[in-house]
């Protein structure tokens, strides 16, 4: 039977086999220490000459860093340390022995790391992040699923921009131009009419160079669609959906917390309801520490942090001028020039982690602001469709699955968010 690290507390007193890479060796006169890892942790086993077999303490010596090896041993609880195991090692067979690994405990460049990131993610480090960003997305799913959400994912190949053609990433399409997907809202905004709630959770591409540590090229966006919501009932929406599955995270990953040394105390106090601003209050705070602020304009990075410092949760900011929305976001008729969006901040300068808002559902309105953004309306002829044939208020909105897992995991860049960053300068591994 095939045993793993994680299911060790189960099989105390019991000798099982593992299988797994040399993490780590070291030895103490006539104890041998070897760290063994298998994908779902890491164990201490102890080789004594008593105990072990010869050949066994002939196979320690050959080890070098990432050889793969099976053992088996008694499973014994850690004398000093709580929820802590090792293995008395019996018998140990070398499976095949690695080349100099070349990422050491030294101090590496970032560059180095990210030309062998196919190599970092077997840190301990880049194995709790991962541990995490599994985790998140079976929140993210479960939160969903169990609130009564179809799955409707949307399409990557588009053949219109959804926020304007300047960051597409323009492909062929047989004898056709189409574009890598910049969000499946308007498609969501499709099914929504067919299903109610639906949410779609897959990549999106921005063609931005840009290398701030908050933007990746390729990621992950989750984005929810409810027919007959307004905005407020979006906010509503989204505050009950960060504080599960930050909540849930912490909850279920204490382990991989403690190897990142996050302070979950800032997480902890993640709970609805959030603080909300209008826009124009938002300026304001903005205007005090930023002189040089134009009020009517977008936030940035900079602007972002000045508001979000101001409080202990995430902040919503609604109302933003209508100039600076999406052509399909709606105008509020209580307050002309001011959209009915919103977008999330989140705590520690982490920036915008949602982005949303009532879509606008008058057809008459939504030909207006296609010809104002300078699109084809040839383009939207099938999106204009779901005004002409049973128009509905809608709401929804898009988290970055990768910004949200920096926020969590408190890193200092997103590039450790995912297996395989795509950045702009870098595409390899």
């Amino acid at each position: 039977m095939r045993y793993y690290i994680e299911d060790l507390k189960d099989h105390v007193g019991q000798q099982i086999e593992l299988k797994g890479w040399n993490y780590n060796k070291r030895s103490s006169g006539k104890i041998k220490f070897l760290e063994l890892r298998d994908g779902t942790g890491v164990v201490q086993c102890i080789l004594m000459a008593n105990q072990a077999n010869p050949e066994s303490l002939e196979n320690f010596e050959k080890l070098t860093q990432e050889s793969s090896l099976k053992l088996s041993g008694v499973v014994q609880a850690h004398p000093k340390l709580l929820n802590t195991f090792e293995i008395m090692v019996k018998n140990l067979e070398i499976l095949s022995i690695a080349e100099p690994f070349p990422i050491s405990p030294k101090e590496h460049g970032v560059d180095f790391l990210m030309e062998n990131r196919h190599l970092w993610l077997r840190s301990k480090r880049q194995h709790a992040i991962l541990r995490i960003r599994s985790e998140l997305v079976s929140a993210i799913r479960d939160f969903f699923d169990g609130r009564g959400f179809t799955l409707t994912d949307s399409p990557i190949f588009t053949p219109s921009a959804c926020e304007g053609t300047s960051n597409l990433f323009e492909t062929k399409y047989f004898d056709e131009k189409m574009y890598l997907s910049q969000s499946g809202q308007l498609y969501l905004e499709a099914t929504a009419a067919a299903l109610g709630k639906v949410y779609c959770f897959g990549p999106t591409f921005r063609a931005e160079k840009s290398k701030t540590r908050r933007h990746l090229i390729e990621f992950w966006m989750v984005e929810p669609e409810v027919a007959f919501n307004d905005m407020y009932d979006n906010m509503e929406l989204a505050e009950a959906f960060v504080e599960y599955i930050v909540q849930r995270t912490i909850k279920n990953r204490p382990e991989e917390f403690k190897v990142l040394e996050r302070d979950l105390s800032k997480l902890e106090n993640i709970k609805a309801p959030f603080p909300r601003l209008h826009y124009s209050e938002a300026a304001q705070l903005v205007k005090k520490e930023n002189a040089e602020f134009n009020i009517g304009d977008d936030f940035g990075a900079p602007d972002e942090t000045i508001i979000s410092s101001q409080f202990e949760r995430p902040v919503f900011v609604h109302h933003y001028p209508q100039a600076i929305k999406a052509f399909y976001m709606k105008e509020d008729p209580k307050e002309p020039g001011y959209a009915m969006g919103c977008d999330l901040l989140a705590t520690e300068g982490y920036g915008e982690i949602i982005g949303g808002g009532q879509r606008e559902e008058s057809i008459e309105k939504l030909m207006v602001k296609i010809k104002e953004h300078q699109l084809n309306e040839d383009d939207f002829r099938w999106y204009l469709d779901l005004r002409r044939f049973g128009s509905f208020p809608h709401s929804g909105f898009g988290l970055g699955l990768e910004r949200a897992i920096a926020w969590i995991c408190g890193l200092p860049h997103v590039r450790e968010t995912v297996p395989f960053p795509r950045l702009y300068g870098r595409s390899y591994p």
